[in-house]
């Protein structure tokens, strides 16, 4: 489900926001080969793309899928990069670039940076604020480069002067983007193509699409929107929520002090949210139904997972899915066997509630109607 670029285990990996660089990894090393097998098995069961993500703690999003593109056949990369750290009009051909090599294959999520020291670290020594104003800018730039147009602009954090592709992306690549401050939202709205969240309660999910379908309405845009989960499914409620348990009991006191006091630093308000989740207790972590909180003791960004059996998995996506969320990222631990236990056991009830089609189905020319699209990532 996630390609993890920083090393899997059978047990929780952390990393991002707030905490240090070195601290992620695990006991299978994220090699070329491995990061293969995860790609090839979500590619067969029928997920539509892989999230791959950015920051220092991990591997380069950019060149590990142009390397994973060529051993998968169908799978769409959704690649996580940071605008302060590439120049728009380079951003623009690479993403050209990787969709004439891959057969169009390529999504984009557009990561402001929601870590000032770690910003610093790469040379950007913007302030939060004005990182998503640059974001806004960068955005603007690449679009209309990718609509063949010869730019230049002048913005507040921005110039390009006589910019300009030899060849544009075909297809454009659709643009995801996440934030939770106000400074997120106005550019999500006017921007991105995919909002994305992270998981919470389905009532603080619905209050979020709310915020950004307003303004996007407004200016006349349709924003169509997705959520970051990890998941953990089996073929009954006991058994998922015993993997559930294991997973916390890997967890020991010093390790949930050590990060969550990395996390209490965070400049995301996304971050800040998380750990309001579960308030650093290892009880009470089943927030909402069949959404546990426990993941983000120990892991910096999304910090939740859906846990149950198949059916009980597959009826939270639907809940989900009638708020208006389109798209779903999803992630476990490991990550190949994970993705056999949704891809063998949810995939299913929602294929038989007309709701999901394996990709290679509707490539053959499937007229079904409503499908819900799966990637495989993490959103930072």
């Amino acid at each position: 489900m996630f390609l993890p670029t920083y090393g899997d285990s059978r047990h929780v990996v952390g990393g991002g926001h707030g905490v240090p660089t070195g601290s992620a990894g695990g006991e299978r090393p994220a090699t070329l080969g491995y990061l293969t097998q995860i790609a090839r098995a979500a590619e067969d069961l029928g997920f539509e793309g892989a999230l791959t993500p950015t920051g220092a703690w991990c591997e380069d999003a950019w060149l590990t899928t142009a390397m994973l593109a060529r051993e998968t056949e169908r799978l769409k990369f959704l690649v996580a990069f940071r605008p302060g750290i590439i120049a728009p009009t380079l951003a623009a051909q690479m993403a050209a670039t990787f969709q004439r090599h891959s057969g169009g294959r390529l999504l984009l999520n557009v990561v402001t940076g929601g870590e000032s020291h770690e910003q610093r670290a790469y040379g950007d020594f913007l302030a939060k604020d004005d990182r998503y104003a640059r974001t806004g800018e960068f955005l603007d730039i690449v679009r209309e480069l990718w609509a063949g147009k010869t730019v230049d602009y002048t913005g507040e954090q921005l110039r390009v002067a006589g910019a300009r592709l030899a060849r544009v992306p075909d297809p454009v690549p659709a643009v995801y983007f996440g934030g939770s401050s106000p400074a997120a939202g106005e550019v999500a709205a006017r921007a991105a193509d995919v909002y994305l969240t992270w998981g919470e309660p389905p009532a603080e999910v619905e209050r979020k699409i709310a915020w950004i379908r307003e303004p996007a309405d407004r200016a006349g845009r349709r924003v169509r929107f997705g959520i970051r989960l990890h998941v953990i499914t089996r073929d009954t409620a006991e058994a998922a929520w015993a993997e559930a348990q294991r997973l916390l009991d890997g967890f020991s006191p010093e390790a949930i002090r050590a990060v969550q006091a990395g996390l209490a630093r965070s400049e995301s308000e996304g971050q800040r949210r998380m750990p309001a989740l579960h308030g650093g207790r290892t009880d009470g972590l089943e927030i909402a139904p069949n959404l546990w909180a426990g993941i983000g003791l120990v892991r910096g960004g999304a910090g939740t997972a859906l846990v149950g059996s198949h059916a009980e998995v597959a009826e939270r996506i639907v809940e989900y899915q009638r708020l208006g969320i389109e798209e779903f990222i999803l992630s476990g631990h490991p990550h190949v066997e994970e993705a056999y236990w949704f891809g063998e056991g949810v995939l299913p009830v929602l294929r038989d509630a007309g709701l999901w089609r394996h990709p290679a189905t509707r490539d053959g020319g499937s007229t079904a109607a409503a499908q819900i699209p799966f990637a495989t990532g993490v959103v930072r």
